[in-house]
């Protein structure tokens, strides 16, 4: 048995692990301290994206300088295709994410 909250030690980039994965899904956990996108780097991913933040805080940014600021069981879900970078995540307490990745139904 895992504790999810017994988080990994790093340096660098925030850490991200595959809990997970099964026929068109992965789980992911990741873990940002004061993390954010290198600049003028945009995540475009094939897959879309559910986003779960459980602790910490977070600012996503979309193209055009939409920003969207995430609290503890604040729950998004982001489209294959929709560009955005992580802006900023909290160091203390560290950005723990629940993230799942496939192809989501409306």
């Amino acid at each position: 048995m895992k504790n999810f909250f017994q988080l990994p030690d790093y340096t660098g980039e925030e850490f991200a692990e595959t809990l997970l994965s099964g026929s068109g899904f992965r789980l992911e956990r990741i873990v940002s301290r004061g993390d954010s996108s290198p600049e003028g780097f945009w995540y475009d991913q094939e897959e879309d994206e559910y986003v779960l933040l459980l602790q910490g805080q977070a600012v996503l940014e979309y193209p055009g300088g939409q920003l969207v600021s995430l609290k503890p069981g604040d729950q998004l879900v982001i489209p294959a295709g929709c560009r955005h970078r992580v802006a900023k995540t909290s160091a203390s307490p560290p950005a723990v994410w629940l993230t799942i990745f496939g192809q989501f139904s409306s």
